[in-house]
């Protein structure tokens, strides 16, 4: 019996951490990493010649929607063609379970598109993904947002009851118990936008219990933000979470440049509470099609729409010009519908991405029929064009803010590095060309330069197309805290 299933050789090795690169083999064994060893020292019968590559971690995507898109696009192109062996799911407080409700509804229809893929309890929802058997691993935060909508139906204009926020709290700490990592809020939509700072610190207290972590979409990233900082610092404090800041950004032209009052003041709170946040390298954001999000975008590009076919990739101006009618009005005949936002500095953006505490996520939507390109193009992109071009920093610390540093901010054991006893998420890609190909006018391209890609010992991507491994899964609160006491 061969020591080893798949020996890679010849490679230069990004390990996740930070270290710079060095010449290894590196051979896998089942679904883990079984040697890292001198150049030539490894043999087997299913080798990798890795000449003129670098041999890293594969990413984890710690901001996506992808929650329902691991059940109905298995294969899950988007990511795995971008060295993504790792998403984290249930983002800006809207998850799939748990859902006891009978209809979807708007906010939760960002995420899921068949009503049989939510589920009423986080469990029944992790095994669904486990079952479609998808090509890379999810892992799964509840949102807030779904859970105001089981607890309090359509009255959400409103504070929770005490009533209600204990029916919340108590399904979050069931769903942290079957396996979640951690709950997600989104204040800035209206589905929470009227919960209070206490509503969301009293539903959150299961976390300190269970160990799980807190995302934000704060309630205003933009003339408010610093005070929505605070509030989101309070409320990881008062739940007893690590608090993760989700796609960081100081939003709309009249807040360019405000990064330099934002990241000092992350720096302070970093160091009285564990506190992180992601960032996507683009200067334009995506979510649902909000009139009042139009007067902060330099330019709207709609996304989708159910009510008006064919308008998905087009500029809101320019359909107004030709309905006759404003922006404003345009959209509200346009709803249900989603849209990207060109409403941030390009120095901002880079001024996020190098701070310490920043690590990357795309926060693209699968399900838009013209998606953000970021869906397609997020790591390739920070590590062609800002590692590479722009030199922002060095590619082995680009590396480490997709791979360990999002490991393990967000407890994910024993992935993101390349190391004996690792799982074996492996992605190589070539230095020199790796880049996006994915823009705003054709959003759907696989990156250049990203060659072979391994989830759980498995090829999931190579020579520009799936690979056909198969050997994802929900990852588990309970199996990777039992894991780190092995």
């Amino acid at each position: 019996m061969a020591a080893y299933d798949i020996v890679i050789r010849n490679g230069q090795v990004a390990d996740g951490t930070g270290k710079k690169l060095f010449a290894a083999d590196v051979a896998l064994k089942g679904d883990r990493i079984a040697a890292v060893e001198a150049p030539g020292s490894l043999r087997g019968d299913n080798e990798i010649d890795a000449k003129g590559k670098v041999v890293a971690p594969g990413f984890i995507d710690v901001h996506t929607h992808d929650d329902t898109a691991l059940i109905d696009n298995p294969t899950m192109a988007m990511k795995a063609s971008q060295g993504v062996t790792t998403v984290v799911c249930g983002n800006c407080g809207v998850s799939a379970a748990p859902y006891v409700r009978s209809d979807i509804g708007h906010f939760l229809s960002l995420i899921v598109k068949k009503k049989g893929n939510v589920s009423k309890n986080f469990a029944a929802f992790a095994a669904k993904v486990d079952a479609a058997k998808p090509a890379i691993n999810g892992a799964f935060l509840i949102g807030h947002g779904t859970l105001r909508m089981n607890a309090m139906g359509d009255d959400i204009g409103r504070t929770a009851t005490a009533a209600e926020i204990v029916v919340m709290r108590d399904l979050l700490d069931q769903s942290l118990e079957q396996g979640a990592i951690g709950m997600s809020s989104g204040l800035f939509y209206a589905v929470a936008n009227a919960a209070s700072t206490d509503e969301v610190a009293e539903v959150a207290k299961p976390l300190g219990k269970w160990g799980g972590v807190y995302t934000a979409h704060m309630r205003d990233e933009g003339d408010d933000i610093l005070k929505a900082m605070d509030e989101t610092f309070e409320i990881g404090r008062r739940a007893g979470a690590s608090i993760i800041v989700s796609h960081h950004k100081c939003s709309g032209r009249s807040n360019f440049g405000r990064m330099k009052e934002t990241l000092p003041k992350f720096t302070e709170a970093m160091k009285q509470q564990e506190i992180a946040f992601d960032v996507y390298p683009y200067i334009a954001g995506s979510t649902i099609l909000r009139s009042d999000m139009l007067d902060r975008a330099d330019k709207v590009l709609i996304t989708w729409s159910d009510k008006v076919p064919g308008v998905s990739g087009r500029d809101l101006k320019e359909i107004a010009q030709e309905m006759g009618c404003s922006m404003r009005e345009a959209a509200d005949r346009l709803q249900p519908a989603g849209a990207i936002y060109f409403m941030m500095d390009e120095k901002d953006v880079q001024s996020a991405m190098a701070h310490p505490g920043a690590m990357i996520g795309s926060d693209g939507i699968p399900f838009d029929t013209h998606p953000h390109p970021r869906l397609w193009g997020t790591f390739p992109r920070v590590l062609g064009h800002y590692s590479r071009d722009l030199k922002l920093f060095p590619l082995e610390d680009a590396v480490r803010r997709m791979t360990s540093y999002s490991a393990g901010r967000f407890h994910l054991t024993k992935r993101g590095e390349v190391r004996p006893g690792f799982y074996a998420d492996i992605c190589l890609f070539d230095p020199a060309t790796v880049i996006d190909t994915a823009t705003f006018d054709k959003p759907i391209s696989p990156a250049r330069g990203i060659d072979t890609v391994l989830c759980n010992g498995q090829i999931v991507w190579r020579d520009g197309k799936p690979g056909g491994g198969r050997a994802g899964h929900a990852l588990k609160r309970q199996d990777m805290q039992n894991e780190a006491k092995a």
